[in-house]
């Protein structure tokens, strides 16, 4: 707080008066300074360095592609500080309700419509093994962790089988464009202006078209009907101006949407057993439904879906 405090010291904000926003699933913590009805953001990286200067690179890759990142007011690279652009304290989470969600994501995936245009060249590749290094988590964390189950061999290749399905069909659809791979309700920000501002995606990757999409409407945190999730993914796919059938383009975002919620049950399960953020126990289930209800409609996971139902229910 002290090498903080010094930073901003050094800055044009210096007089403005601090106070704590939020943390976020890292270590991570962001501040605001503000002085009457103007404001910035400050960005505390210091417990995780490494991470600064991907949050950096990929700023400019989205700005320069048009979309809305807090610009970078002021940077202390050494101690892992950043004056940002301040969104204010709407999230998209905020806003959505039943009437409005349809228009809210419209709008959303028009972001990542121009997120795709960015630049992903040397962004690390959602190939394969990587895929395979996220879904594995959920058999540590989740079901060795958290649920304390030891599987059999029989199980374990069972899941093997199944997850190898998934990266299969992920890896059919169109790769290599900019993927975010948090793209939710509580990392899309409504600013003052009613722009759409993304944040927190200083992870970012070279991967499936789906990837993103899947984030946005198939949340954590948030569900709607599965009948309207569908129309907006198809919607997105025209806008997208891809020739695909709409089962072909449904089977890929189903997927890809499997991939990432076997990645988060092991994730959100970490979350809580080893980093003390219990907070996120109570998103599994809305997590585990989505994982359920998908698996079960497709002959190369059904099965997996039999033995994930039969250990969780």
């Amino acid at each position: 707080m002290d090498k903080m405090k010094a930073f901003i010291e050094e800055t044009p904000y210096k007089e403005w008066t601090l106070s704590i926003v939020s943390a976020d699933a890292s270590f991570r913590k962001y501040y605001r300074l503000q002085e009457g009805n103007k404001s910035v953001v400050v960005m505390d990286s210091s417990l995780e360095l490494d991470s600064l200067a991907p949050f950096i690179d990929v700023t400019s890759r989205l700005i320069n592609a048009g979309v809305k990142a807090p610009k970078i007011l002021g940077k202390n690279e050494k101690d892992g500080y950043l004056i940002l652009e301040d969104f204010g304290d709407v999230q998209l989470l905020d806003a959505l309700n039943d009437s409005n969600f349809k228009t809210l994501y419209s709008n959303a995936m028009d972001e990542i419509l121009m997120m795709q245009k960015a630049d992903s060249s040397k962004l690390p590749l959602y190939d394969k093994e990587f895929l395979h290094f996220e879904m594995d988590l959920m058999k540590e964390w989740y079901l060795g962790k958290n649920l304390s189950l030891t599987l059999s061999d029989t199980q374990k290749e069972l899941i093997k089988h199944a997850l190898e399905r998934i990266s299969d069909v992920v890896l059919e659809q169109p790769q290599d464009v900019f993927v975010h791979r948090d793209f939710h309700s509580r990392n899309i920000m409504l600013t003052p202006s009613k722009e759409v501002g993304v944040i927190d995606y200083q992870d970012a990757m070279s991967g499936a078209i789906t990837y993103d999409l899947v984030s946005l409407l198939k949340d954590c945190y948030i569900e709607f009907k599965h009948e309207d999730i569908e129309e907006l993914a198809l919607a997105f796919r025209d806008k997208l101006g891809l020739q695909t059938e709409d089962k072909e383009f449904l089977k890929w975002f189903d997927f890809m949407g499997m991939q990432r919620h076997i990645k988060v049950l092991g994730i959100f399960s970490r979350l809580s057993i080893r980093d003390g953020k219990e907070g996120y126990l109570k998103d599994i289930p809305l997590v585990l439904k989505y994982t359920l209800e998908t698996a079960s409609r497709y002959e190369e996971t059904k099965e997996f879906a039999k033995f994930l139902e039969s250990v969780t229910l």
